[in-house]
């Protein structure tokens, strides 16, 4: 089988793994810069009530992001396998209609959001102005979602041909439009909320041109679809997008409990919560683009049939996440009177951000093994063990910690909590990701499980 059939075929797998995480990393950082810059100009306004709208709006909105996050995952697991066996134009076929079934799913949901964000803004715990605040900026963001399907499709695309570099442009483009436009729309027109809307916006636009005009034109790598290949992509899509997107849902799901608890300590809180939930995506990147770079390297070697390519992905993903958390820990805890000045958060607020950059900070070690393990899940034919270490994790464990944790250390506990799930969790969902992948090389069952029907 040739290079260009499957770029993860041939070569050092820690070269794969860090060339598709790092460039995953950078690519995922100037996604949320968006939302992050977005949070820094309005913080500008010193209007804590501001920050704090959109810090309840992102526990929302980490809800239909993940949605897409599951979508974007079952289109790399599938068009990455068809690559691997040498079907080329099934590939094709296959990014064609997950692009359309994602777009069709994401306005269904952009559409519930909307017509309920005042329900939903409420039980959340937002009050008052806050809440009217909320749900407007709800209201503006939120039916930008099927242009976002767009570009996460077409990224999911390209990151399961390995072009990890225009991956990476993908959404660097748009981060670079929120960094220009951000500070002239929120401080210098005074848009405020209205301003952050707008920038959004034109991200998310700037991501879904980005991405079709890579995909099309440079790989040629979307057919035209067709109801017949979508009828097909269906069922193999919804077999994989299904419990993915159940798993991904848990995350945004104990998101959403976590910013209830930490709405009973004031608007403070949940400014200083809005903080961490930006900054985590931002310096720990390069864990949550780590299951979708090693997705594809999954996907192709299972197609392709190289069993022992899979140990070794999940062997150097697990080395990468001993070393590249660490890293950022140490910097987070050097950063942290910074950080705290940065975003002019209280003195209640910035025991909080203390919390995160001193504790929660030194768990995403433990984070981001389990995130290679659920990758494995996904991608090599057992995506509900994925769904129910997730649930398990944020349904059952974080919420309960949360609240006992929050009533001996107060809001900074709700950190501590979730410090303490990472390791609860973390170790035994390796452990069992590492035994499942040594146990596909005594057994030729899941390889025929998904195997690609050749057009």
């Amino acid at each position: 089988m040739s290079q260009a059939q499957g770029r993860f075929l041939h070569g050092s797998t820690m070269g794969h793994v860090l060339r598709m995480t790092l460039s995953g990393t950078a690519g995922i950082t100037f996604l949320f810069i968006v939302d992050a810059a977005n949070l820094f100009w309005v913080s500008w306004l010193g209007e804590t009530r501001l920050v704090a709208a959109m810090g309840f709006a992102f526990a929302l909105q980490y809800f239909s992001i993940s949605f897409g996050i599951g979508l974007m995952i079952a289109t790399t697991a599938l068009v990455s396998r068809a690559i691997g066996q040498g079907y080329r134009s099934e590939a094709r076929e296959i990014a064609a209609s997950t692009l359309v079934i994602s777009v069709l799913l994401q306005s269904f949901v952009a559409f519930v959001m909307v017509v309920y964000r005042h329900e939903l803004v409420a039980m959340a715990g937002a009050k008052g102005e806050t809440a009217a605040l909320t749900a407007r900026y709800l209201l503006m963001t939120l039916p930008s979602l099927p242009i976002m399907a767009i570009g996460m499709i077409g990224g999911a695309t390209l990151r399961a041909e390995g072009d990890a570099f225009r991956a990476m442009l993908t959404t660097m483009g748009p981060g670079a439009i929120a960094v220009i436009f951000d500070p002239i729309l929120i401080v210098i027109l005074d848009l405020g909320l209205d301003g952050a809307a707008l920038a959004f916006w034109l991200s998310r636009i700037a991501m879904a041109m980005i991405a079709m005009s890579f995909v099309i034109k440079t790989h040629n790598l979307l057919a035209r679809p067709s109801i017949k290949n979508i009828k097909k992509t269906v069922r193999p899509f919804a077999k994989i997008a299904g419990p993915t997107i159940l798993t991904q849902l848990a995350t945004p799901f104990g998101s959403y409990l976590l910013t209830t608890v930490i709405s009973g300590f004031g608007d403070s809180a949940v400014a200083a919560w809005a903080v961490i939930n930006r900054l985590t995506v931002l310096a720990f990147g390069g864990i949550f683009s780590l299951s979708g770079a090693v997705g594809g390297i999954f996907g192709q070697n299972f197609g392709a049939g190289k069993i022992d390519r899979l140990y070794m992905t999940y062997r150097d993903g697990l080395i990468f996440c001993l070393v590249y958390p660490l890293l950022i820990w140490g910097l987070l805890v050097v950063l942290n009177e910074i950080i705290v000045a940065l975003f002019g958060v209280d003195e209640d607020g910035a025991k909080i951000l203390w919390a995160f950059t001193h504790i929660g900070a030194a768990a995403f070690t433990l984070t981001g093994m389990s995130f290679v393990a659920t990758a494995a899940f996904n991608n090599l034919g057992r995506p509900m063990y994925s769904t129910v270490i997730n649930w398990v994790r944020e349904g059952v464990v974080s919420f309960p910690l949360a609240l006992w944790f929050s009533f001996l250390y107060g809001a900074p506990g709700v950190v501590y909590a979730q410090a303490a799930v990472a390791v609860l969790i973390g170790v035994p969902t390796t452990l069992w990701g590492l035994r499942f992948v040594m146990n596909i090389a005594s057994s030729d069952a899941p390889l025929g499980q998904f195997k690609a029907h050749k057009s």
